[in-house]
């Protein structure tokens, strides 16, 4: 698939600390490091990736928009704005791309105002509790729905 539209993967706030922020949650994995095997896993599937964090919410508004007309799929780690957010909520209903909503934890085992999520609302499906190895499977899903659309 040479002219295949990339995935793009964003993320949210906090997300840049990744490595260092509460390892027992997160694990010691960077985000660059995700970014790179992400990068490796979509390649394998024929796709490339657009690789994105911002701690700005209208930011990544601005980026769903833009993979509405450019992306075949979107991964997506709003970070704490998956449970606040209502303009990433209308964003994702805005495009017609699917979009994966992933965690590197699993919310539904943590505090209670993470249990409830406006991004997974409105996402095609949820990957989340398997560490890093979440975006890689976000990257073969979002792969399998951009090639059926």
């Amino acid at each position: 698939m040479p002219d295949a539209k990339p995935i793009y993967v964003l993320n949210g706030p906090n997300l840049n600390l990744l490595g260092t922020r509460e390892p027992e949650i997160y694990g010691r994995v960077t985000l660059a490091e995700i970014e790179v095997a992400c990068a490796e896993r979509a390649a394998q599937l024929g796709r490339g990736i657009v690789f994105r964090q911002s701690n700005i919410e209208g930011e990544l508004v601005t980026w769903l928009q833009e993979a509405g007309d450019k992306a075949g799929a979107v991964v997506l780690n709003a970070g704490a704005y998956t449970h606040t957010s209502v303009a990433l909520h209308d964003a994702i209903k805005a495009i017609a791309v699917p979009v994966i909503e992933t965690h590197l934890s699993n919310p539904t085992a943590r505090e209670d105002f993470r249990h409830v999520s406006l991004v997974g609302k409105a996402a095609k499906g949820v990957i989340a509790g398997f560490g890093a190895t979440s975006y890689l499977l976000a990257i073969e899903a979002a792969a399998l729905l951009a090639n059926e659309s």
